[in-house]
């Protein structure tokens, strides 16, 4: 599998009582479908997988998979604090015959390089799937270094690495030493960069409400070569990336931008709590601004 275009982190719509809204859920999926997205990742971040149980994970997996029925590449996040429960995770994504597999380190117990080096090979042993690594030391407290990625590169399922440090360095580094990784936008804030430097595709947060214009964008830069444009589409998100990324409610800010656009989203789970009224309208107007400015950009280009 080769790791192209728009993957979505898909969110998680909860109801009210917080149980999650499957009906919801499986309009999450066939609007990205609708939209171009060339995959959804499940279990990421953004699907707040750490708030879910271990059930609830793998009923995930199996509902997003039926629902897609092969029409895009479904991706498993099978990311937890305690590796085994990344074991039994792996198993069930494999079980329910997702097509790839999205691996960071355990967060909190900070493994060295070696310990997660193994981790990680025995993910692969379990599942037999393609691998994209997800290297973001902000929230896992490891970074994946060259010691990591000399012995991991190495193995035929790892394709992929989504770099979600901000460490433009990274960028550099990954894409001359480590041509064998696919290099894949995790930082919301510089996809424009990660394009420039040769990555072909970006999980894209944005993508859960802006679909169509994410998926231009990447069309634009990486098959076009057309960065004029891509500079065009970056500036005019930029605000909204900065909001998200540097803000202190991104899950709430993700959501309520979805619900903006007339898609699902809903509340989220504790220990997070629902957005202030200043922020809303400030997460409403940079929407709102974004989403105009980017409709212009791109009707000049048709």
């Amino acid at each position: 599998m080769q790791f192209e275009g728009i993957y979505t982190p898909i969110i998680t719509p909860f109801r009210d009582d917080l149980s999650i809204d499957f009906d919801a859920y499986g309009k999450v999926i066939d609007w990205q479908v609708e939209n171009g997205c060339h995959g959804v990742i499940v279990g990421g971040s953004t699907g707040e997988f750490f708030s879910l149980t271990q059930e609830e994970r793998i009923e995930q997996f199996k509902f997003a998979v039926d629902r897609m029925a092969g029409r895009r590449p479904v991706i498993a996040g099978v990311n937890d604090l305690l590796a085994e429960r990344c074991y039994e995770l792996t198993a069930a994504a494999r079980d329910a015959g997702a097509d790839a597999l999205l691996v960071a380190a355990p967060p909190y117990g900070l493994p060295s390089q070696k310990e997660l080096v193994s981790h990680c090979l025995k993910i692969d042993r379990i599942a037999n799937l393609p691998i994209m690594l997800y290297n973001y030391p902000g929230r896992t407290g490891v970074s994946m270094e060259e010691t990591f990625l000399e012995r991991i590169a190495q193995s035929r399922n790892f394709r992929a690495i989504k770099e979600s440090s901000g460490d433009i360095d990274r960028i550099h580094m990954l894409a001359r030493e480590y041509p064998q990784l696919q290099l894949s936008a995790g930082a919301e804030d510089q996809a424009l960069e990660f394009f420039a430097w040769g990555a072909r595709s970006w999980v894209s947060v944005v993508a859960n409400f802006f679909p169509r214009e994410t998926v231009r964008f990447y069309e634009l830069c990486v098959l076009e070569g057309d960065f004029d444009s891509g500079r065009k589409i970056m500036s005019a998100l930029l605000p909204l990336t900065n909001c998200l990324e540097k803000g202190d409610k991104f899950l709430q800010s993700v959501k309520y931008a979805c619900e903006l656009l007339g898609r699902p989203g809903g509340p989220v789970r504790p220990p997070m709590k629902p957005m202030r009224k200043e922020l809303r309208r400030e997460v409403l107007q940079i929407v709102e601004t974004a989403r105009s400015t980017l409709r212009a950009i791109l009707e000049e280009k048709e």
